[in-house]
């Protein structure tokens, strides 16, 4: 009954009953039916064509990843538009950097094999918007992976809803998705206005300052569309920045930043010519707040103090998402001046372009005779990839990072900016760069 209740309530093509029925195989079949049960509870009053996918399920979390994805490949699953793949469970070009069980070793390798057998571009990463071809705007894409969610809809100006495991392959196997959320011109305009205009001038080229704004964002915001008013320039690296914190810390899937983002050319039409349902303005005192809650470690939030603060650092972990070739050009001069102490952990993760560029320019030697482990295909969050034991204190410069460590990897956090966790990391104890701080 409860499929036949689901069959009236969402208007289906002949194409989509056909893969109900079983005329594609039976692996759209199940497909189909979880979509169209999906977008019944999501209101959705039909389905539409897509035109690709980035998938979130090729992480192994526990059985039932590999269970879905085994199904898949035994009912003959393809998927039918170009779809990426998110990070999985291991680097799978450097097994050795993999710090966990043999059985978990084994279920995360089988689990990003189902996917690659799918037919899944294995990119294997959390950024897929680093590697072309990627979405045009205004083109219909079913994403999962939150900031590539945020990316692809801000910076893009694509169209996806947010999508999570089991749902992203389902759409990506049958070329659709529910006609429902951000995939509709009418729930993108955005809603409450953060006004950067009284911010101080010197803060325009602070490092911390985007995730900063993302995370403070993301908290007052929750799920709603913010518009971010005097944001007064930003690249790509700090856009990205920006909302993968804003999706840790609220469910941030679109920002519009007026006169920057592609559906904001100006304030009225990012608020779509209506009244913004509310307006915060940001000052300074609003941003150290931000980092405040950035940082779990005793006197982890302190800013300005210089040399001399006495707070051991473990490891650095950078990469949340997925380091890009700009951003390995910013680290290497750092790193070369300041080599991380022997006693600090420091790991950068990224995907596999990143690595091959690396390559080519001769980087990726000088960055581990420096002391600096590169990983792709993964991520230091999701994976057992650190070595040093759970319990003492990470340093990052992402606002994801730094949301995730503590529940996901057991350490306290220590947010900064770039240059202050690569002194930190030569110091072995927390550095802060006065000039940086408000």
């Amino acid at each position: 009954m409860a499929a036949a209740n689901t069959l009236e309530t969402v208007e289906l093509t002949e194409r989509d009953r056909a893969m109900l029925a079983g005329k594609s195989g039976e692996a759209a079949a199940v497909a189909m039916r979880i979509l169209v049960t999906m977008a019944a509870v999501y209101g959705a009053e039909r389905l539409l064509d897509i035109e690709g996918a980035h998938i979130d399920g090729c992480l192994y979390h526990g059985d039932s990843g590999v269970d879905f994805a085994e199904l898949l490949v035994a009912g003959g699953a393809r998927v039918r538009v170009p779809t990426t793949l998110n990070v999985g469970g291991l680097d799978l070009l450097h097994p050795e950097e993999f710090a966990g069980t043999a059985d978990r070793r084994a279920k995360a390798l089988r689990l990003m094999e189902c996917y690659e057998g799918m037919g899944c571009r294995t990119i294997w990463t959390c950024a897929p918007y680093q590697t072309t071809p990627r979405p045009a705007f205004g083109q219909q894409v079913a994403w999962a992976e939150s900031n590539a969610i945020v990316f692809a809809n801000s910076v893009l100006g694509a169209r996806t809803h947010r999508y999570g495991d089991f749902i992203d392959i389902c759409a990506a196997i049958t070329g659709r998705a529910p006609a429902v959320g951000l995939h509709l011109e009418q729930n993108r305009r955005g809603q409450v206005v953060f006004d950067l205009r009284s911010l101080p001038r010197s803060l325009r080229s602070a490092s911390w300052l985007l995730p900063a704004i993302g995370y403070l964002v993301g908290e007052r915001c929750g799920n709603r569309v913010p518009v971010l008013l005097g944001l007064k320039e930003a690249d790509e690296d700090g856009l990205k920045a920006l909302g993968a914190a804003a999706a840790s810390s609220g469910a941030v899937a679109l920002f519009h930043a007026v006169g920057i983002t592609p559906e904001a050319p100006t304030l009225e039409a990012a608020l779509g010519d209506r009244e913004a349902e509310e307006w915060i303005e940001i000052d300074v005192s609003d941003l150290r707040a931000g980092l405040v809650s950035l940082s779990t470690a005793p006197g982890g939030a302190e800013a300005g103090a210089g040399e001399g603060v006495d707070l051991a650092i473990d490891v650095v972990a950078l990469g949340s998402p997925h380091f890009s070739p700009r951003e390995f050009a910013e680290l290497l001069p750092l790193v070369e001046r300041h080599p991380p102490a022997g006693s600090v952990e420091f790991v950068v993760c990224t995907n596999r372009l990143s690595l091959d560029e690396l390559e080519r320019r001769g980087s990726l030697d000088r960055l581990r005779s420096l002391g600096v482990r590169v990983v792709v295909d993964t991520c230091v969050v999701v994976a057992p990839i650190l070595r040093t034991p759970a319990g003492g204190v990470l340093m990052t410069n992402s606002g994801k990072f730094a949301h995730y460590a503590p529940g996901n990897v057991g350490f306290d956090v220590v947010f900064g900016s770039l240059a202050e966790c690569v002194r930190s990391a030569h110091a072995g104890r927390l550095w802060r760069d006065a000039e940086l701080w408000p």
